[in-house]
């Protein structure tokens, strides 16, 4: 019988080497698994996170396993490339830092068997990802195992599935189940035991068959349907030999019909049911990606308590114990590979694996709707080769899993008619208008357009945000990084994308604040601040409420600005969210007044007059904050660039002239303007080629992005030179104090534009 031994404790582990040892060392450092090597490099800026070999070591007794006849090693995730040794024997090599795969380690087990893992998540150019805006965390990150079988077992070799696969079939009030079992030494005298299960416990059917595949029937399905009730059958699957059950598999699955359609959105089980919800990364601070269940588990709450019906799990496999928590919850789920940023051509056969490893081991996931074959792929340019690479992961997901569709997260510049964007079954755009160049406004029409141009290709916003730290404002701008901004841009995406009934699905960038080591801007370096909550679990910024406003039916009412006390204005605007449909705001106790709002938005004016206690009430829900009048702005909400050399406000203005501070689309409003644009373009090429190596990567790890191109240069128009080049590390490029007060100095010389803002 099958049992499952976890060896999580106890690894003896050393950084950057390469070093096989015949015994275990006694001067390495033990540790624990889940375990990561950048959990503090990884997320402190500076692009410079250690990238190469570690190795972990541990000694199995045989005496502590159980009787079997084979024994295998389970890896749930080692990022990003591994190879396994077994008393100094190699034994496997596996590339890619996000699935399950195992290693059978029978003919090499004694007393006493040294185990060694030499995990390498240094760059290269066939395993993906290699170019992307997150830390590659190294490490041996997820659970480690050793499975005893008997030597006739369901399959545990194909691409780390569990060698049964489940396929429900609707039809009117009842279900067929198709139960698929693949056992590694079939015997002609096996039976395979099939028996289906309720959430109660209860058998609704079952079957003992010759044959590895059973079809049954479930009469009066309970069918499974997303966060409204999220029911979950049991599939046990017994091995029989000579009337003696020799191996166990049990999975649970859903049966439930889905549909997307280009003009009216997501369909569950033939009702509307529009997916609007949020994308997550798998780290947290100090932490990295070495996640416990315990954090899974609050990650999940605090998505389904924003009122999320979808998440989409970028840019990666996650673990397995969150597509469980996604079934149980209800969560329609985007599952993707990290064919990410920047096409690799060697790196093919590594997105075939990854796509193939995905499929296999969350087929039987009923929360997966669609298969992701790229995200912002096209970044770096398009070619014949990935047009391939697309076509043949598109195919291969049909292949293997006629039951879902396939979809794309398209880079914001890619063109509406490049030929990718064709590939798929659905499409999803990354915009980023309103923070990325363009203005908040941009977005709904610029998908009314795609729309029109393509009816019958279901679109959605697969990506969409903007940074937030704790930096305030009561004039909040594009770029300044402030709660207030994020706050405002998140009010009008809402209502623009929530209101487009043919977007099958909008998923904000991101739930949470995650790592990002070549990140260099904000005020934090090392992270992308664009979640609703920080990275730490701690704080959840306003935009989470607006949100939650929108999306959740658990009654509530939000105070924003908690964090913004002090405050100038002798009249500050206050927002408060609440899906109740009235509020009342009191300052000091005497009502401001109560007022109604469709979007669930309420906007109040309010005398700032020393300390001022309020208190917003929605029928029997309050919250309180408090504001504070002072002389002078608070310097402590100001952003100031960590290591920055200058700040805006340091800047010298010229009035009616442009500075650094001034809008890149402004100063392409004049000619001397557009001249000097292009002498600044051309010296960011040169700093990009610099720091290019012989494959032409970015040997920082961040993004090769041609600053020439008319797509990039619409995105970030309205950007300052003084915020791009606050933002170089990304892109590998740096500015002196001096040179940018050389800068300052020739357009302090260029006259604005009249129509300049």
């Amino acid at each position: 019988m099958r049992q499952l031994i976890n060896i999580n404790e106890g690894w003896s582990f050393l950084k950057d080497t390469k070093e096989i040892p015949a015994t275990l060392p006694a001067d390495w450092e033990v540790v624990n698994v889940p375990h990561t090597w950048n959990n503090i490099d990884g997320m402190d800026g500076g692009s410079d996170y250690f990238r190469g070999t570690c190795n972990y070591a541990k000694v199995i007794k045989k005496a502590d396993l159980p009787e079997a006849d084979r024994y295998y090693l389970e890896i749930n995730g080692a990022a990003s490339s591994a190879d396994v040794y077994v008393n100094g024997k190699a034994m496997a090599h596996h590339d890619g830092g996000f699935s399950t795969w195992r290693v059978n380690i029978t003919a090499e087990l004694t007393d006493e068997t040294l185990i060694v893992v030499a995990v390498d998540n240094a760059a290269n150019d066939k395993v993906y990802p290699q170019v992307a805006d997150f830390t590659f965390y190294g490490g041996m990150y997820r659970d480690v195992n050793i499975i005893a079988v008997a030597e006739s077992h369901f399959d545990l070799d194909y691409f780390g599935g569990k060698g049964v696969v489940i396929t429900p079939a609707i039809e009117g009030e009842d279900a067929k189940v198709k139960v698929e079992t693949y056992i590694t030494n079939k015997k002609d005298t096996h039976k395979v035991h099939v028996v289906l299960k309720d959430a109660e416990g209860n058998t609704v059917a079952g079957e003992i068959s010759d044959d590895t595949t059973v079809e049954l029937e479930i009469k009066g399905v309970h069918r499974w349907h997303g966060r409204k009730d999220p029911y979950l059958y049991t599939c046990e699957v017994e091995l029989i030999e000579d009337e003696t059950v020799v191996d166990v598999v049990t999975d649970r699955f859903g049966c439930r019909t889905f549909e997307i359609d280009p003009q009216n959105g997501f369909i569950l089980n033939g009702e509307e049911y529009p997916l609007r919800g949020v994308s997550r990364h798998q780290d947290r601070w100090g932490i990295g990606n070495a996640l416990l269940p315990e954090h899974h588990d609050e990650d999940m709450d605090l998505i389904c308590e924003v009122g999320a019906t979808t998440i989409r799990l970028a840019h990666y496999q996650h673990d397995q114990y969150f597509y469980d928590l996604c079934d149980e919850r209800g969560q329609v789920i985007w599952a993707e590979i990290p064919y990410i940023s920047s096409h690799m051509p060697n790196g093919r056969e590594n997105t075939i694996s990854q796509m193939k490893e995905l499929i296999t081991q969350n087929y039987n996931h009923p929360s997966i709707v669609v298969w992701g074959l790229s995200n912002e792929i096209s970044m770096q340019g398009s070619s014949d080769d990935l047009l391939e690479n697309h076509n043949i992961l598109n195919d291969l997901c049909h292949e293997m899993d006629p039951t879902r569709l396939t979809t794309i997260a398209i880079v914001s510049m890619c063109p509406m008619d490049d030929p990718y964007v064709q590939i798929p079954d659905t499409v999803s755009w990354n915009h980023y208008f309103g923070w990325y160049g363009g203005t908040t406004a941009d977005n709904g029409p610029w998908f009314d357009e795609f729309h029109a141009k393509y009816p019958n290709l279901p679109v959605g916003c697969s990506e969409y945000g903007c940074e937030a730290l704790n930096w305030h404002t009561s004039d909040p701008q594009q770029g300044d990084y402030t709660e207030e901004y994020q706050a405002y841009y998140h009010e009008e995406l809402i209502k623009q994308l929530f209101t487009r009934k043919y977007m099958w699905a909008t998923h904000v960038w991101n739930m949470f604040d995650f790592g990002a080591d070549s990140r260099n801007e904000g005020g934090e370096n090392g992270q992308n601040h664009k979640g609703l909550m920080t990275i730490d679990r701690k704080y959840k910024k306003d935009a989470f409420y607006a949100y939650k406003a929108w999306l959740s039916d658990e009654p509530f009412v939000h105070l924003c600005g908690k964090r913004y006390v002090n405050r100038v204005e002798d009249v500050t605007k206050v927002t408060v969210y609440s899906n109740q449909p009235e509020v009342e705001l009191f300052a000091n106790g005497v009502s401001l007044g109560k007022k109604t709002a469709e979007d669930h938005f309420f906007y109040f004016e309010v005398p700032n007059v020393g300390e001022t206690k309020l208190e917003a009430v929605a029928g029997e829900y309050k919250d309180e904050s408090v504001i504070n009048k002072v002389d002078t702005f608070d310097e402590s909400y100001r952003l100031v660039e960590k290591n920055a050399i200058l700040n805006w406000f340091d800047i010298t203005e010229r009035e009616g002239y442009c500075s650094l501070n001034t809008k890149i689309s402004d100063i392409m409003g004049t000619f001397r303007g557009k001249l000097f644009i292009a002498s600044m373009t051309k010296d960011i090429m040169k700093q990009m080629k610099k720091n290019q190596s012989a494959d032409g990567e970015n040997k920082g790890g961040g993004f090769n992005i041609d600053f020439k191109s008319d797509g990039i240069m619409a995105m970030v128009g309205s950007f300052t030179i003084l915020r791009i080049s606050s933002m170089g590390g990304m892109v590998g490029i740096e500015f002196t104090k001096e040179q940018l007060l050389d800068m300052n100095k020739k357009l302090n010389k260029i006259k604005l534009p009249k129509n300049a803002k």
